[in-house]
């Protein structure tokens, strides 16, 4: 969708004349702006309970960074529970909605949930950006949602210098079956349901304004399949791979798990042009620290420095890294015993 609008001209995303561009209207983009990993965990470090002494009934919370929070319900079942928002990842306001969706759901089938009530979060710069444009974008994520089956009733709104969506997720999942960081062991297989290179993608898309439709596709894509599959395979140890690249989130498995992981460079799948993008520079500031925070932690073999900023690239809306076989997803690496490194690329 282009729009004109009435941005005020002279802004950083318009000129007079011009489409709005809100990719150029934020510092990041996706889930590329995330708090750095380690940064969050030092932040969050001191609101995690010790050992023996979480509310009674918390199933999922902060030990280990899962994707969501979960929580027994008094007649059985379980309450899952996680919210997600970001700046424009693309210009056009309905795909931003859409994959701010997808996003946003992704955390419940993360978890092996069904989302089940979402709310809307938007901060909206309302003197620099046409409302027509925030309307898009609410509509995007209500389509995404709707074929989720997820009603969206409500949210909550600001007024803010910088455009920001996302969504609150309520699902529900059956407590013996969640897909879980701590859940992998040695010997399981890692599947990846979805291509890596968004964030260069995405980056580039910043940068020149050229569209890559294949990475729209894949961000707003659902991962309600690939967690279905994952569960009839009797999956029980998962994440989806966002800001912190795959890297980032396949050593938060590891450590969880109390495992190290074997990472085959040849068999993970990269979008076309993502190579292409890190050759020309298209590299986020986020890629770089997730990059710098994963390295102590791996043997990277013989992997060059372009194959590294790739496999730590920050995703939005990416794929699930299961610790098992999915059908129909690339088999990308093993777990392993936990001896020397907790990631080894190979």
């Amino acid at each position: 969708m282009t729009v004109t609008g009435t941005a005020a001209p002279g802004t950083p995303g318009r000129t007079p004349g011009e489409a709005v561009r809100l990719t150029r209207y934020a510092r990041g983009g996706g889930c590329a702006c995330k708090i750095p990993p380690g940064e969050l965990e030092d932040l969050v470090a001191g609101q995690v309970p010790p050992p023996g002494t979480a509310p009674p009934g918390l199933l999922v919370g902060l030990e280990h960074g899962d994707d969501a929070a979960v929580a027994a319900l008094p007649g059985g079942g379980a309450a899952v529970a996680t919210a997600d928002f970001f700046t424009p990842v693309v210009d056009d306001p309905y795909d931003w909605g859409r994959i701010a969706a997808a996003n946003a759901l992704s955390d419940v089938y993360a978890m092996g949930g069904t989302p089940l009530l979402a709310v809307n979060l938007l901060a909206w710069p309302r003197d620099r950006l046409p409302a027509e444009l925030a309307r898009e974008v609410l509509r995007g994520g209500r389509d995404t949602a709707a074929a989720a089956g997820c009603p969206v009733a409500g949210g909550h709104s600001v007024d803010d210098a910088e455009p920001k969506y996302g969504m609150a997720v309520t699902g529900v999942a059956d407590p013996e079956r969640l897909l879980r960081l701590d859940r992998g062991r040695a010997g399981l297989p890692l599947s990846l349901t979805k291509p890596l290179g968004l964030g260069v993608l995405n980056n580039r898309h910043k940068a020149t304004g050229e569209v890559f439709p294949e990475a729209v596709a894949v961000m707003a894509a659902l991962n309600r399949d690939a967690a279905a599959a994952a569960l009839e395979a009797g999956c029980r140890c998962a994440t989806d791979v966002t800001g912190f690249g795959l890297l980032g989130h396949l050593y938060k498995l590891a450590r969880a798990s109390g495992v190290s992981a074997v990472l085959h460079a040849a068999a993970v799948p990269f979008l076309a042009g993502a190579r292409e993008a890190v050759r020309d520079g298209f590299v986020s500031g986020g890629t770089r620290r997730n990059l710098r925070w994963v390295a102590p932690h791996c043997d990277f073999g013989s992997a060059g420095e372009e194959t590294r900023l790739l496999l730590a690239d920050a995703q939005t809306s990416g794929g699930l890294l299961v610790a098992g076989e999915v059908p129909g997803a690339p088999v990308i690496g093993e777990l392993v015993a936990p001896d020397g490194p907790a990631l080894r690329v190979r």
